[in-house]
């Protein structure tokens, strides 16, 4: 009997703006393109995916639950461009068959040079879900899945019962992602996605060169049903905009959601659980040594994506470089632009990658090169760094 467990991630970040060395104001951001996007993806994933599943919720009632992460560049975002949204997700939360995951505000990878930053902006995020929507987060899921014995020691220590990782091969190592695990020297459970099928439907669902295509909820369903007998869970992390944004309403990918519930509850004893229902129901099976970070994204689930080349590396640590710098002016809109700039998207447009994951680092950078992405983000830090040395 697996449990389903359904979540996702909800993000937009803030997209600079084209800035030159000869620039020399603090408008950082394309705030029209930011709308622009936020609007679209509104239209065509956040109002409807959120109908449906409202849909659902009360058609099975108390039978079909999901969780999300919403990062607080995107709920920032939504209140500005979209506010229609919010109320869709509070609406959501209302029946009580949702529940709302644990992150950094701004979808950084802080922790790399900064755990007491990090810390921050894991407890503004706290108190921006628990203002808005009257939750309190009980799991932790790292800024793009990322996962190591470190962060599990963290979410342990910001008061999180379990966290979602990578059921990444060289992590698990024949061992399977359909059970829960107990994180190392952290009395923390871990639920580990399920790739191969959280995958299917992120990536391979409208892929006509794909053997499996068209994929219907019954096959996927029966695909789930294996797991029965060898395992509790299977955990499909996704993220959302994969309804209706990248995988396009005309896919036929909101009937394969509205569908899949009807043929997964089909079987007996199958069900849906939130990530901290996995964790109260299951037992962990096995501990989990992550010594070095892992993430959902590419063939290698590491973080090189973001921290893979010297571009990248450099321009992360000349951005924390001048962290106390930044704090110690007591300007607020100063270290607001400064966290804005620790946000993930900005580093992963460095990318160079290429091979299998070029083309998934192409789709999301609005630049024409990692190099202009890596130049315009240098600019911008150039001229806060100078801002905030003017305090003096």
């Amino acid at each position: 009997m697996p449990s389903v467990c359904l979540y996702f991630q909800v993000h937009q970040p803030a997209r600079l703006r084209r800035y030159s060395v000869f620039d020399t104001g603090w408008d950082y951001f394309d705030n029209d393109r930011n709308s622009e996007i936020c609007r679209k993806v509104a239209s065509r994933c956040y109002l409807p995916a959120n109908e449906l599943l409202l849909e659902l919720i009360n058609k099975y009632a108390g039978k079909f639950r999901v969780a999300f992460s919403l990062t607080g560049c995107a709920i920032e975002q939504f209140l500005s461009f979209s506010p229609e949204v919010i109320d869709s997700f509070k609406r959501l939360v209302a029946t009580g068959q949702v529940e709302l995951l644990s992150e950094s505000y701004y979808h950084s990878l802080a922790f790399l040079h900064s755990w007491d930053e990090y810390h921050q902006q894991v407890e503004m995020h706290r108190a921006t879900i628990s203002s808005l929507f009257g939750q309190t987060p009980k799991v932790f899921r790292g800024t793009e899945l990322a996962y190591s014995n470190e962060l599990g020691n963290f979410a342990e220590n910001v008061g999180c019962v379990a966290a979602l990782a990578e059921g990444a091969d060289h992590v698990l190592k024949e061992r399977s992602p359909s059970v829960l695990y107990r994180a190392k020297n952290a009395n923390i459970k871990l639920l580990l996605k399920n790739y191969r099928l959280s995958d299917d439907i992120a990536f391979r669902f409208s892929n006509r060169d794909w053997e499996q295509w068209p994929l219907t909820a019954d096959k996927f369903a029966r695909w789930i049903n294996q797991i029965n007998g060898v395992g509790d869970v299977c955990n499909l992390f996704i993220d959302y905009e994969t309804i209706g944004e990248h995988q396009w309403a005309e896919t036929g990918i909101f009937d394969f959601v509205r569908h899949l519930p009807k043929y997964i509850l089909a079987t007996p004893k199958n069900d849906f659980l939130t990530p901290s229902q996995v964790a109260l129901r299951y037992e962990a099976q096995d501990v989990l040594d992550v010594p070095e970070p892992m993430s959902w994204a590419d063939t290698e689930r590491d973080l090189s994506a973001w921290s893979g080349n010297a571009m990248q590396d450099y321009a992360m640590r000349e951005l924390f470089k001048i962290e106390k710098l930044v704090k110690a002016t007591g300007d607020a809109q100063l270290l607001q632009d400064w966290r804005q700039l620790t946000t993930s998207d900005h580093f992963y447009y460095m990318s160079t990658k290429y091979f299998s994951d070029g083309a998934v680092h192409k789709y999301f950078s609005p630049y024409d090169s990692p190099y202009d992405g890596y130049i315009n983000f240098m600019n911008v830090l150039d001229n806060l760094g100078a801002r905030a040395k003017s305090f003096g």
